[in-house]
């Protein structure tokens, strides 16, 4: 069951501007021993919420590398996410009214800096694993560089260093799409949503690529179709965010996804993991056009204590979701290895 931390003190963010208060929603599993030795971190990807069961299948079971029976897993809704934790739709304080536009961008250091208000306010001093996969293991490597003795195992899926401009250009195209939305602009809940589908449609083609589309979307005729399969999926695909997401929280989420490069202000991207202490586990996805397995090679290179793995899969981006038994079995190798 979701819980909330009010942070009731102003809350400066990286680029100076400043948020009244926050608060930040998260969920837990299992129970915290009494050494407290046995936390597990989760950092959740760009639509997700803090019910890492809800959207990650598979993993928080028994037996499985988030086995409530074993671990107390914890994951917070991040920063500018509208399930819970402060975002547009959120009342600010100081007008009583909702946010929207107004609403400050934000980097993914501030979604970090949040969840370490709420780990101190939980007591806990360090995990045994810190998890994360697309922007979610964004937040984990900006959480180990900043706090290099926060975790003993750090766990990057499908990630990268920096947003390229490949990734940057689908996410500015996403944008397009919502500000050519009629509704954009407009001081409401639902403003911009029907962009936010065709920016989902944009989005899926970086998460699945040429190889998952053309397996799972092939038409079942040889006739004359103006009807594809593939259409549908893009539809359904676009519907399904548009009945759950809020378009100015998407907006401002693309935003910090391109903010993303762990040599800001570091030097290097090779001084920045060179301060990473934790023994760290690299998994890459064969298939993946958005963070491909070239992608993941300074990690590999530039962290002192590290573990590389590729999955092999057809699922591209999105494999990192699919792919839970083989990424179960070397996770779960990975943190019973001393």
């Amino acid at each position: 069951m979701s819980q909330v931390y009010h942070y009731r003190a102003p809350f400066t963010l990286e680029s100076g501007e400043m948020l009244p208060e926050v608060d930040i929603v998260y969920d837990t599993f299992g129970e915290l021993n009494e050494a407290k030795d046995n936390v597990i971190w989760v950092c959740h990807a760009l639509t997700a919420n803090s019910d890492v069961a809800d959207w990650w299948p598979h993993t928080v079971e028994e037996g499985r590398f988030l086995d409530p029976s074993r671990y107390f897993i914890i994951c917070a809704n991040f920063l500018g996410s509208h399930y819970g934790t402060t975002s547009p739709l959120s009342i600010n304080p100081t007008t009583g009214e909702k946010y929207y536009y107004d609403f400050p961008r934000i980097t993914v250091r501030d979604m970090v800096r949040c969840h370490q208000l709420l780990a101190r306010h939980l007591g806990i001093e360090r995990v045994k694993m810190l998890i994360g996969s697309s922007i979610g293991g964004f937040q984990c490597m900006e959480w180990a560089i900043m706090e290099p003795h926060f975790m003993e195992h750090l766990v990057l899926i499908a990630t990268t260093t920096c947003s390229e401009p490949w990734a940057a250009a689908f996410n500015e195209s996403q944008r397009m799409a919502i500000r050519l939305d009629r509704s954009w602009g407009e001081r409401c809940d639902d403003a911009g949503l029907d962009g936010m589908a065709v920016a989902r449609s944009i989005a899926l083609i970086s998460y699945r690529g040429g190889a998952a589309y053309n397996a799972t979307q092939q038409d079942n005729d040889a006739d004359i179709s103006f009807e594809r399969r593939a259409h549908s999926y893009q539809q359904y695909q676009g519907e399904k965010l548009r009945r759950r997401f809020n378009a100015i929280s998407y907006y401002r989420l693309s935003e910090a996804v391109d903010s993303h490069n762990i040599a800001r202000g570091r030097g290097s991207v090779a001084e920045a993991l060179r301060a990473i202490e934790a023994r760290t586990l690299v998994v890459a996805i064969s298939s993946d056009i958005l963070f491909p397995p070239e992608a993941h090679i300074p990690l590999r290179e530039h962290i002192s204590d590290v573990e590389y793995h590729l999955i092999e899969s057809e699922f591209g981006h999105d494999g990192f979701l699919v792919e839970h038994d083989k990424l179960n079995r070397i996770i779960t190798n990975f943190i019973n290895t001393k």
